[in-house]
């Protein structure tokens, strides 16, 4: 395997996946550019407790010293925590360079889904994925995500795709690269910070259980690619659709 000099997975990532137990991937970019020390550490020891509180191994992944690592131990995440932003945000095109010089990499949706596939682990969760911004028609603003989504077979667990994206093209974009998206326990594509966004999914399914079976018949197929599960934000947390998009509307055309 010619990644193998470059991957480093941890001895209890490892052995869980020998094991035939389930891992669950975690990205990184949340420690270091998605909130302020000491509470980026904090909150990424917190998903971890509750991935094990599920009965899976936590598997957050990140570049550190030039090398793919899937599985951190608290040190690094202190580690990534405390430098911050002075982590490079590594997607797909960072890595030859980042690892070649032996540096720091926090990961993105692509990159995390990348190296989570490289280590064998097929399950990975996140907030928002990226998508197809409004004016993309203009400015080919599309995140790699989706190309990574297209391409690479991890299943991907999310709250949908990010409020001030385009959802109608991000769907779009995802059916015409053959990915599916499936709405846990809802028709209707979540948007984050909101439960709605007036855009269907392509299934509703309401059960792990059903989800597993889904990608494990994909998987026995050898379809190329992931597939997408999106998991509204719980209601007490939720914030009105037209609120956010009124704000989104009103900074883009301010801007």
């Amino acid at each position: 395997m010619k990644t193998s000099k470059y991957l480093e997975v941890s001895a209890e990532v490892a052995e869980a996946l020998k094991q035939n137990r389930p891992v669950v991937a975690l990205e990184s970019t949340i420690i270091s550019h998605g909130m302020p020390y000491p509470e980026n550490v904090e909150t990424a020891l917190k998903v971890e407790s509750i991935v094990r509180a599920s009965g899976a191994v936590p598997a957050t992944i990140a570049i550190i010293g030039g090398k793919l690592k899937a599985g951190l131990t608290r040190d690094e995440i202190e580690y990534l925590g405390k430098k911050g932003t002075g982590v490079a945000k590594a997607s797909r095109r960072d890595l030859p360079v980042l690892l070649a010089r032996g540096e720091d990499g926090a990961t993105t949706v692509t990159t995390t889904m990348m190296i989570a596939d490289m280590a064998g682990i097929r399950v990975f969760a996140t907030g928002g994925i990226g998508g197809v911004h409004r004016g993309a028609e203009t400015t080919m603003d599309i995140s790699a995500d989706l190309e990574e989504l297209a391409d690479t077979q991890v299943l991907v667990v999310c709250a949908g795709a990010k409020s001030i994206l385009d959802l109608g093209l991000t769907l779009e974009y995802l059916e015409t690269h053959g990915v599916t998206v499936i709405g846990y326990g809802t028709k209707e594509l979540p948007a984050f910070y909101t439960r709605v966004s007036g855009h269907s999914v392509d299934f509703r399914l309401d059960t792990p259980e059903e989800i597993a079976n889904a990608f494990s018949v994909k998987i026995d197929l050898g379809l190329r690619g992931g597939m997408l599960v999106t998991n509204p934000i719980p209601e007490e947390y939720a914030m009105p659709a037209d609120i956010i998009n009124s704000t989104v509307i009103y900074n883009t055309v301010i801007s």
